[in-house]
């Protein structure tokens, strides 16, 4: 069980830096975006990769953290059943949408995605656009970081359903367990 414990903080670990690092496209998107409006609004001029570049960071930036984002639990999901239940059941629900849902998807993600990127790699793709950014490529690969971080995460989900189910999730650091009903409304 120790194992599964350490997996969780070291899958965890890895997803937090990444998630924490790519967020930081956000403010590269927001300051290239607004050096296109200026652009193109009070001097009349465009630079086509530039409407590129922030449309390409935000779509790295989106598919970076999708495993922060899982570590975090802040996916959508309605919570009318899920938030009221026991750890126990959490727990359950956790381990079967990982395993009936999550991990199949990025099986698909990756047996559809990888043949695609690798044929980008090929040929370095590039904007389609006239005078685009190049390295297509590259954003491309975000598919396969998407999919890995998203994948590691599910693991890590799926190990901390198995420490709760079998009563040792007091293996895992305070901020990796599964909040109870009453902590979460006593909580800032």
């Amino acid at each position: 069980m120790q194992l599964l414990a350490w997996i969780v903080r070291g899958i965890s670990t890895i997803n937090r830096v990444a998630g924490e690092t790519l967020s930081w496209l956000a403010l590269a998107c927001v300051l290239v975006c607004f050096t296109v409006v200026v652009q193109r609004y009070v001097f009349s001029t465009s630079v086509l990769w530039m409407q590129d570049l922030y449309v390409w960071l935000s779509g790295a930036m989106f598919t970076g953290v999708a495993g922060f984002a899982l570590l975090r639990d802040d996916h959508v999901r309605v919570d009318i059943f899920y938030r009221p239940a026991s750890t126990r059941w959490k727990a359950i629900a956790d381990l079967f949408g990982v395993v009936v849902f999550l991990l199949p998807f990025i099986y698909v993600v990756l047996t559809y995605g990888w043949p695609a990127i690798a044929r980008s790699w090929s040929y370095q793709e590039a904007s389609g656009n006239v005078g685009g950014m190049p390295g297509l490529f590259v954003l491309k690969s975000f598919i396969i970081v998407f999919a890995v971080l998203v994948g590691l995460q599910g693991i890590a989900m799926a190990c901390r359903a198995i420490l709760v189910l079998t009563g040792q999730q007091d293996l895992l650091p305070a901020h990796l367990r599964y909040v109870n009903n009453e902590e979460a409304e006593t909580a800032p």
